[in-house]
């Protein structure tokens, strides 16, 4: 019997079993080759039928820079992981915007990363699992601790009968046996429909979809699905046909198979540029979530960018709902500075030329209301003042803007015009287009000048790894001189502790104990293999007027000193020491470690790659 719609104020069309669509098991796979010729391009055709849009009441992001994101890049580390799960929960607010992330659980390291993230203790984004449809893979879940998993459930005669060597009735009984088995274990499955534009719409998609919502009914567990656009060839065209049609894909699984809004994801690629307004159509018609990656990292062209999506959020809620946009900035400068990419520079919102002006005339513009040519309010939305791309006609003054901007410099930082590496840039300038050159200095120009006459902006290689062995060192040292036989001072406790620390960490070249007179009290504790090595160094010595001893008294932090080459080895070395207090918490001796920087840094690459 049909039932009231009170938003449409109509009757709906209510699916009986003789109105169900069922599988369609067919002998030979149906590859549309009338649409998809491989010897050409990927064709649209067109059935003339048009859906109404209908968003949902809710609509939100979901991530999964973890998972399909980390298949396009080098994998992160784990310290980055938990970098970036920070940067989601941040960006997307306190209201779940960005609702949920996705993970791999296969490896020691995913597990680790699942591990500290979870430790974060955030709300959102809800930490979320993905596995291959086999029951092994559910243990991973399971022991995670996960409520909710992405399965893969590949939908397309591409993937049943060429990859799978399967039928459309074997891929569903075993698709459905693994869905049941996680319902069984009170975990949510998310099922991801792969290669859904290319799929049999009536003869497999619904009937799967439909099964699962029985099962949905059946244990009072949400089951979800997630529609992915595996080639990009979703379209977002009114009257354009199924499979490709996204508005109808969707609307076909809610009005057909019964799925909630809520229940329904997109995701999408971008093979051919659609990934952006496929996603954003999804939303409009009926799709809940959206799945993104930072950046829009992916495989082949990228997923779509969650930055797009938190715009196109806004622009249609008109609302932030605690969404923080500045920390997409952030991002992007984790990305350059941290992780050494290069983020194209005409990529929206991350890119350095995205709000950057070349044209004479549209500078002059800009110079008069900076509304003329610029969307938004950049430096507040993404604290990035609007920028202008250096000419003749820029002088020190726009010189030093372009550093300043670029560089991110405020307060004192900033670079006047009057410095003297801008008179010398300038100086360079004048000269190119006193040659002849007509066309804009480029950021990379200008990086290389300023590289060039003001180096001290930079910070070179070899610092930047540095800066990251610190930040491992001094939680080393500052646990370690926390301990209660560190802290009593007395040499035949410290001994063995210091013992322990040598066997565990082969980069430490030797550590050692001094008392607040400046004299070691415990010898130079080394590996068994290198003692002889420094026999000479274990007479009595004072070490008083040592900047590694003054400052942990004078400060009470830990100190690292600069880089120096080992007398004895000649190898590259930080010595790290850490304040020593007593009951009282007053300063009265001094951890040092001496550190060999090359092994540090080749068992931390080591430990990444693991």
């Amino acid at each position: 019997m049909p039932k009231w719609n009170p938003e449409r104020r109509l009757l709906d069309h209510e699916h009986t079993k003789f109105w169900q669509h069922r599988l369609q098991d067919v002998d030979e796979p149906n590859l549309m080759k009338e649409i998809f010729p491989y010897d050409d391009v990927p064709l649209v055709d067109f059935d003339h039928k048009y859906v109404m849009p209908m968003p949902p009441k809710e609509i939100w992001i979901t991530d999964t820079t973890f998972r399909d994101g980390q298949q396009a890049r080098p994998p992160y580390t784990v310290d980055q992981i938990v970098t970036l799960f920070d940067f989601l929960h941040k960006l997307g607010g306190p209201n779940g915007v960005i609702r949920q992330s996705e993970f791999f659980l296969y490896t020691q390291k995913d597990k680790k990363a699942v591990e500290k993230c979870l430790e974060r203790g955030y709300r959102y984004p809800e930490i979320t699992g993905w596995i291959r449809a086999k029951a092994e893979d559910l243990k991973l879940v399971r022991e995670m601790g996960l409520k909710e998993t992405g399965i893969l459930t590949s939908c397309s005669d591409y993937h049943i009968f060429l990859k799978l060597k399967k039928d459309r009735r074997q891929a569903l009984n075993d698709y459905l046996a693994i869905v049941k088995a996680a319902l069984e274990e009170g975990i949510i499955p998310r099922c991801h429909f792969e290669d859904v534009t290319r799929a049999d719409i009536y003869g497999f998609v619904i009937p799967f979809a439909i099964e699962l919502m029985k099962l949905r009914e059946d244990s009072g567990i949400d089951i979800k699905i997630r529609l992915c656009d595996t080639l990009g060839v979703g379209v977002p065209y009114p009257g354009a046909a199924l499979p490709r049609s996204v508005p109808k894909l969707i609307r076909a699984l809610i009005e057909e198979a019964g799925v909630p809004s809520e229940l329904l994801e997109w995701h999408g690629h971008n093979d051919f540029y659609k990934a952006v307004i496929n996603a954003t159509t999804a939303w409009l018609y009926g799709c809940a979530a959206v799945n993104t990656t930072l950046l829009g990292y992916g495989e082949r062209t990228g997923n779509t960018p969650l930055e797009a999506m938190i715009f196109e959020y806004i622009s249609l809620r008109g609302t932030h709902n605690g969404v923080d946009t500045t920390v997409i900035t952030d991002v992007a400068e984790y990305y350059r500075r941290e992780l050494g990419d290069k983020i194209p520079a005409n990529q929206p919102f991350v890119g350095s030329e995205f709000n950057a002006t070349k044209a004479g005339i549209h500078i002059d513009g800009i110079l008069k209301n900076e509304e003329i040519y610029n969307a938004f309010d950049t430096k507040k939305l993404l604290k990035r003042p609007i920028g202008i791309i250096i000419t003749d006609k820029s002088g020190t003054a726009g010189i030093a803007y372009w550093i300043n901007t670029h560089f991110g410099l405020e307060g004192e930082k900033q670079i006047d015009k009057k410095h003297p590496g801008v008179a010398k840039i300038y100086k360079q300038i004048i000269k190119q287009f006193e040659a002849g050159r007509i066309t804009p200095i480029s950021n990379e120009e200008m990086m290389h000048l300023v590289r060039k006459y003001i180096p001290e902006l930079f910070v070179s290689e070899l610092e930047r790894m540095k800066e990251k062995a610190s930040k491992l060192l001094v939680e080393l040292v500052e646990k370690l001189a926390e301990r209660p036989e560190i802290r009593s001072l007395d040499p035949e406790k410290i001994v063995p502790v210091l013992r322990e620390v040598i066997e565990e960490h082969p980069y430490i070249q030797f550590v050692y104990v001094v008392n607040q007179e400046g004299k070691r009290i415990t010898p130079l504790v080394t590996h068994i293999e290198d003692k002889a090595r420094y026999e000479h160094l274990l007479k009595d010595e004072d070490y008083s007027d040592r900047p590694w001893f003054i400052e942990p008294f004078k400060t009470g932090k830990v100190y690292v000193t600069d880089f120096y080459s080992s007398k004895v080895t000649g190898a590259l070395c930080l010595t790290v020491a850490a304040p020593i207090r007593n009951k009282y918490e007053e300063v009265v001796g001094v951890l040092g470690m001496d550190i060999r920087f090359e092994d540090l840094l080749k068992m931390e690459d080591e430990e990444e790659n693991e």
